[in-house]
């Protein structure tokens, strides 16, 4: 069975090195930094910027749905009838929008380390544990993210009228399809500017994932910056590649929105 995955995680790193737009056949540095310290292999630091740019990108999808799927809930108990519900949203809220991001971080790292130990220690475990850092990464920025995305959310709640939830139940739709149906597609319409301005925070916050010592592209040009004095030069590649993230990510929440746009107006 270890073989098999074995196997995969090959074929995936396979895939992964030919898709590379970096380091890839057709990679940028590949292409235009063959002789520079930007070259892949062991003549440049190539291999390990394009390491940290796909732990990057992955980090923050990884993140986005931890958020999202935390931030609909929060926003729903905020609303909710039950005041132990709204109270304890809003101190979830209050809490991680009020902490510093890189607090939260050291908070989720080393505190899952200790909560995690403890609970081994009592079924008998003695041995070392250690959080892996991608996944506490995961977990700091995702209650972060979901934070405000519950604010957004919230206020997208807001601006759709009662009218849509009583014409669901009018048709004799249930509350779980009435959301799903008819409050959902609105909502994400209305709140998709504000989505969209989180993710690009979530994009930047990425780069504090490095000080748990994962190789995100702040990690890997710092280390490159320090072992060839080249500091200006990787450190402006990136913000580069920071930027690249971020205008990708405009043009896809812009299609985003014109898709949204289309489908109100053909209704």
């Amino acid at each position: 069975m270890s073989g098999f995955f074995a196997a995969i995680v090959e074929a995936v790193s396979a895939f992964l090195g030919i898709i590379d737009p970096l380091c890839g056949p057709v990679g940028i540095f590949n292409l235009f930094a063959g002789n520079t310290l930007l070259a892949c292999g062991d003549a440049g630091w190539g291999d390990e910027i394009a390491l940290g740019f796909l732990v990057t990108a992955s980090l923050a999808i990884a993140t986005l749905p931890v958020g999202l799927f935390f931030g609909f809930f929060i926003a729903l108990a905020k609303q909710s009838e039950e005041r132990s519900l709204r109270l304890s949203a809003n101190i979830y809220t209050t809490l991680f929008r009020g902490l510093p991001e890189l607090l939260t971080l050291f908070i989720v790292y080393y505190g899952l380390q200790i909560l995690v130990q403890n609970l081994m220690a009592a079924i008998g475990y003695d041995g070392a544990v250690e959080i892996n850092a991608f996944f506490a990464g995961m977990i700091a920025l995702g209650v972060v993210f979901s934070a405000y995305c519950s604010e957004v959310l919230l206020s997208a709640f807001k601006a759709i009228p009662r009218g849509q939830y009583e014409a669901g139940y009018a048709l004799g739709l249930h509350q779980g399809r009435t959301m799903r149906l008819i409050v959902l597609p609105q909502l994400i319409r209305v709140a998709l500017p504000g989505l969209g301005n989180l993710w690009m925070a979530l994009l930047k916050d990425t780069a504090l994932v490095s000080v748990i010592g994962l190789p995100d592209i702040l990690r890997q040009t710092s280390v490159a910056a320090r072992v060839t004095k080249e500091a200006f030069q990787f450190y402006a590649i990136a913000c580069l590649l920071f930027l690249v993230l971020a205008f990708l990510s405009s043009l896809v929440f812009s299609s985003i929105e014109s898709w949204a746009k289309r489908s109100e107006a053909a209704r």
